[in-house]
Formats: structure tokens, C-alpha cells, sequence
């Protein structure tokens, strides 16, 4: 039976009894610990140590840092080339310490490879570091002149400092736990593990429940729509009804983008990226959340967003949707149109704007945030 792989990642030489006490920890759980003293690690002997541990980064489910008083060696040039740095700007909002990512040393990127690769961080500081940190954070213009009791080495302190920054404003798995001792660090995984697996079990619960909820209204949909469709006998009437039910969610997305001129949603002929273009959205992107649809925003020219109630894929269809409704007569167009307007406040908006940037958001809220796959920067094409 497969076990959760757990890669430790700290300094040796000052950390080696904590290492060795999670080790254990770890396989009393029943979970795999991941040590390069152990030999976990492979070491092919064609690449350098530091480029083995990074490659082992990605096969693991999760990664425990420890940052104490010492840096460790510094990362090698070669290591770097499998660094993602794009991917990883955008992962924080404090990215400082990846400006000169040369500097850092072999566990920072090794918790940088994991952060690329979507392996869970885990992050313990010590408590007399983070003490230090506070320090640090109102006296960086002096930070060449303060000798830090936590830090070995004085000029690794600004390393240390920044990549704690980096970690707790990342935009999600931004959390870093103090410790005093190694049973601390225990204490905080039993309890957020356990929390986690409850988390699992109660979402597949409400995911099984809601499936059954949708194919059940799904069902009963399409039941109304035969009823319906077999009272009306004129064609056009026909297409007019299957018109209301199909393009719904478009035209009460269309509605929620607050365009001035609403005849061209039933006479113009023009793109969708152009119809987004005239309400000044300029980029779409997800927002990670439990939801199963998941959520997208809207971003306009001023940083100000709409959120979707539904991801990126969804704007996809809906531009799809669009594409289809244009073919249809004005005649057809304008009484859909009409039919769905006055029938909108029945539910919820698909779109809700929100008057301040999205970085604002994530901040004031601190709730998790993803940069999708699929990332749409809306250009338009001024189509007639």
C-alpha cells in the first residue's frame, strides 16, 4: 500500500537530531520520510548533490522545512537550470529574495521546487529566528551593522530574512509555524494532517451528494423542456424557447459586464473579446477555491475585477455561446434577450464586481489565489 512521501528539507549540521526525530515521527505515522542522509535521495552520479535533491523534490506529496540558525551551501549554477523562476514571481507577492536567486542556498531551492511544482510546503522557524526577523523588518537600512544572536553567519541574514518573507506572503500555503522544540513541530502536523484527511472525507461526502443533486435536476430539466417544446407548434416560437433556456448564463453574463450600448448584444455581429474590450476587461484568470466549479476574475484596464461564479472554462463556453447567438435574427435575438433580462432575478448573478484590485483582495481577506493554466488576455479585433 502506497504511503505519503515526506521530504524534510533544512540544514544538516545544526538540525541533524531534529531530521532524525522526524524521521521517526514520520514512520510511526506509517508515512515514507524523504533524508538525504539516509540515502532517499538518488544521487546519480552524472549531476551534482544539489541537482539530485531537487529532482527527488517533485516525487514526494510533501515537503517539511526547517530553517534555523545556519544558511547551508550555496546552491550551484547548474541546479538553477531546472528552476522555474517565472512560474515561481508569481507565487508570492514579496519576491525579493528571488531577484538575486543565485544567492540562496540549496534548501531554499529546494522549497522553490517544490512551490513549482505544487508539492505542499510545510514551514517551522525557529523561535529565535523569527524573533530576529521582526528585528530585521524595522531595521533593514542598518542591516549591514546588526550582528543577529540567531544567525551563524552575519552575512546570511538578509538570505534568511527575505526567503521568510518570500514564504509568508505567498498567495496560498503562505503559513510559517514558530518552534522551540522539534515536538512542537509534531504537535502542529498530527493536528493539521488529521484536519486535512477530515477535510477530505467531508468534501467527498458533499461532491457524491451534490453529483446526485445535479443528475437528479438535470433529469427534471429535461423532462420540463419535452413538455414544453411538445405544446408549441410554430418553428420559430420553437427556436425562441430552446433559445432562452441555451443562452441563460450569456446573456446574464453579458448583462453583469455593465455595457452602456445593450443593442449590440441583439443587432451587432462582433467578437466576444470585443464585447469584453468595451466593458475594459483586459485579462481572465482563476481563482483557486473548494467550490467545484471554481471562480474566475475578470480583471479591468483600472486592476478592479468582476468574479465569476464559475472558472475560466466556463468564459471559454460562454464565448462559444456567444459565436452560436449571433447567427440567430435580430427579431429572434431581441426576444431572447428581453425574455432572460426580466427573468434574471431569479438566482444569484453569475458576475459581481468588486471595487477594489484583486491584490487587494487576496490581502485583506488572505484567501488562496492560482494563476490558471489558461490565462486570457482579451484584445479586441473591432469587428463591425
Amino acid at each position: 500500500m502506497p504511503s505519503p512521501r515526506v521530504f524534510i528539507s533544512s540544514t544538516c549540521y545544526d538540525l541533524g537530531m531534529a531530521r532524525d526525530q522526524l524521521r521517526s515521527f514520520l514512520l510511526e505515522l506509517g508515512y515514507e520520510p524523504v533524508l538525504s542522509e539516509y540515502s532517499d535521495v538518488l544521487f546519480d552520479p552524472r549531476t551534482h548533490t544539489h541537482t539530485s535533491c531537487l529532482q527527488e523534490v517533485p516525487n514526494t506529496d510533501m515537503i517539511i522545512l526547517i530553517v534555523g540558525s545556519r544558511f547551508g551551501g550555496k546552491i550551484i549554477p547548474d541546479a538553477l537550470t531546472s528552476i522555474d523562476i517565472e512560474t515561481l514571481m508569481k507565487s508570492s507577492f514579496n519576491i525579493e529574495s528571488l531577484e538575486n536567486i543565485e544567492n540562496l542556498s540549496i534548501t531554499q531551492i529546494e522549497v522553490l521546487k517544490a512551490i513549482e511544482t505544487s508539492v505542499p510546503v510545510f514551514a517551522f522557524i525557529e523561535e529565535k529566528v523569527l524573533h530576529d526577523h521582526l528585528v530585521y523588518e524595522k531595521n533593514k537600512d542598518l542591516i549591514g551593522k546588526i550582528n543577529f544572536p540567531s544567525i551563524e553567519k552575519a552575512d546570511t541574514a538578509k538570505y534568511i530574512f527575505e526567503f521568510i518573507n518570500f514564504l509568508r506572503h505567498r498567495i496560498k500555503g503562505n503559513s510559517v509555524i514558530s518552534f522551540s522544540k522539534i515536538e512542537d513541530i509534531e504537535n502542529h502536523l498530527r493536528k493539521q494532517w488529521a484536519s486535512l484527511f477530515q477535510r477530505l472525507l467531508r468534501e467527498q461526502r458533499e461532491k457524491d451528494f451534490e453529483t446526485r443533486r445535479m443528475i437528479s435536476l438535470s433529469d427534471q430539466l429535461e423532462d420540463l423542456k419535452t413538455a414544453i417544446f411538445s405544446t408549441i407548434g410554430n418553428s420559430q416560437t420553437k427556436d425562441i424557447a430552446r433559445g432562452v433556456i441555451k443562452y441563460r448564463k450569456l446573456i446574464d453574463l453579458l448583462l453583469g459586464l455593465h455595457i452602456p450600448d445593450k443593442s449590440i448584444f441583439v443587432q451587432g455581429n462582433c467578437s466576444f473579446d470585443d464585447l469584453l474590450h468595451m466593458a475594459n476587461i483586459v485579462e481572465i484568470k482563476d481563482i483557486e477555491t473548494s467550490r467545484p466549479y471554481g471562480r474566475a476574475a475578470l480583471i479591468k484596464e483600472d486592476g478592479t475585477f468582476y468574479e465569476s461564479r464559475f472558472s475560466s472554462n466556463f468564459i471559454l463556453d460562454i464565448r462559444l455561446e456567444w459565436d452560436s447567438f449571433i447567427t440567430m435574427s435580430p427579431e429572434s435575438r431581441q426576444v431572447i434577450f428581453e425574455t432572460v433580462s426580466d427573468d434574471r432575478r431569479i438566482g444569484p448573478p453569475l458576475l459581481r464586481y468588486r471595487n477594489e484590485t484583486i491584490d487587494q483582495y487576496f490581502n485583506e481577506r488572505n484567501i488562496e489565489a492560482k494563476q490558471s493554466d489558461e490565462i486570457f488576455v482579451v484584445t479586441s479585433t473591432e469587428s463591425a
